[in-house]
């Protein structure tokens, strides 16, 4: 008889068509399927693959590794050193765990269309560079994967759109890399105050996050050996090779593969706008500062005014990590590291039967884990990351183009600019494809 090694969706297919099928064949169910006193039955258990295990990817995996009913099972990257590191990191926790001093089950993978392919797999942990997050993300959803990617969404606007009608239209669960929903508790607690007024009528809204660099090396110099570089670029233009291209200032500071900080630091607090004010702003405008020498070229410091579709202004600027309400009666402050308001009052309030309630759960990698087996909507959702990350796209615009940018949020859609709209949008280098 043959034993096949199932995952989640695997197994749920097979019992199914079993309990569908009065004249099908047997089918043998292994131990390993059935769980052990360490690893939960299939039925239970939600398989990952990591694509992307670098700094940000590998932390992601430790975080996921304390995940009960989660098991990793696939390491994707460019680079060899890290597949290596990482696999051998994700078997010694299951070594640990079952005893089995041998055990080697993770699976080493260049090319992430491979593991994507994978019918062992449910689950996906995206942590590349943020050029590669939606062409990642679109085939994950296309071979029905659920998927965990990490902030902020990506270099396009266009490309979020396309992302968020492909996760509607497959249903797919999606978990944004916007941890202040679950790990950081006060920020839920801000967003409620506002969303139940108790700051009163909201006046005016303020986003700060730290800014970006500049610098980078721009000589070229030969590959190494441990990396696939045309991989690594991928869908971004082809550029020469220099020591701080594949590091991590490279994938945040370098605009064929980011926004900057607008986005890679900006989605954080702009999240917690979003969250606790369901709209974003209609118009920007403002300066900000771009390097003209080095390798680093996003916006490192930047100034943005603008206001919402009722007329309430919204400031966006360089600074410490903060989303800052202000209303009639009060106002919040909250950040990751912690939360401020005009009285002690408004940071005792105990909500009351009835009132909005934001919070979730309290650990945003088991808040996605569990969403991919009760098919609810996880914390952070496809629709609100599309949000949030628009303001990121066209606070960019306005500094690019030092003009006023008008919003239509109905059509999704930049007013009467044609050249906004190319610059908040790429294509994609050939042969790569949405």
């Amino acid at each position: 008889m043959q034993h096949v090694k199932l995952s989640r969706r695997g197994f749920l297919k097979k019992t199914s068509s079993c309990a569908a099928g009065a004249f099908a064949m047997p089918y043998v169910i292994t131990s390993t399927a059935l769980g052990t006193a360490s690893t939960p039955p299939a039925s239970e258990r939600v398989t990952v693959g990591h694509i992307g295990v670098g700094n940000q990817g590998s932390g992601l995996l430790r975080g996921f590794l304390g995940v009960e009913g989660a098991q990793s099972i696939a390491v994707c990257d460019a680079f060899k050193s890290r597949r290596i590191a990482r696999a051998k990191q994700i078997d010694k926790r299951y070594a640990d765990a079952t005893g089995k001093a041998d055990y080697k089950a993770c699976v080493m993978i260049e090319d992430y269309r491979e593991l994507l392919a994978r019918e062992d797999i449910d689950a996906v942990v995206i942590a590349t560079p943020d050029h590669w997050h939606v062409p990642i993300a679109m085939e994950a959803s296309r071979q029905g994967k659920d998927m965990y990617v990490e902030k902020p969404l990506s270099v396009s606007m266009e490309h979020n759109k396309k992302l968020r009608t492909s996760i509607h239209r497959y249903g797919n669960i999606f978990q944004y890399g916007t941890q202040q929903r679950c790990f950081n508790t006060h920020c839920a607690l801000a967003c409620e105050l506002v969303q139940n007024g108790y700051l009163g009528a909201l006046k005016e809204i303020h986003v700060t996050a730290p800014a970006g660099n500049g610098g980078g090396s721009t000589t070229e110099i030969p590959v190494p050996d441990d990396l696939n570089y045309n991989l690594w670029l991928g869908p971004a233009p082809m550029s020469p090779y220099t020591k701080d291209r594949c590091t991590n200032a490279g994938s945040w500071f370098v605009y064929d593969n980011s926004i900057g900080f607008l986005g890679g630091w900006g989605a954080h607090p702009l999240d917690v706008m979003h969250w606790g004010y369901p709209e974003i702003p209609v118009e920007y405008e403002g300066t900000g500062k771009i390097p003209t020498e080095g390798l680093f070229n996003t916006v490192t410091h930047w100034d943005i005014k603008g206001r919402f579709a009722n007329g309430m202004p919204f400031t966006f600027k360089d600074g410490s990590d903060k989303t800052t309400f202000v209303g009639e009666e009060g106002w919040v402050a909250a950040s990751r590291g912690g939360i401020e308001a005009s009285s002690n009052a408004l940071l005792s309030v105990k909500m009351k039967p009835g009132e909005t309630r934001l919070l979730q759960a309290k650990n945003h990698y088991k808040n996605f884990i569990d969403a991919t087996k009760t098919r609810q909507a996880p914390a952070s959702p496809i629709d609100t990351a599309v949000q949030s990350d628009f303001v990121s796209h066209l606070s960019n615009v306005a500094i690019r183009t030092g003009r006023k940018i008008t919003w239509d949020p109905e059509t999704e859609t930049i007013v009467g600019d044609p050249m906004a709209h190319r610059i908040a949008n790429r294509s994609l280098r050939s042969p790569w494809t949405l």
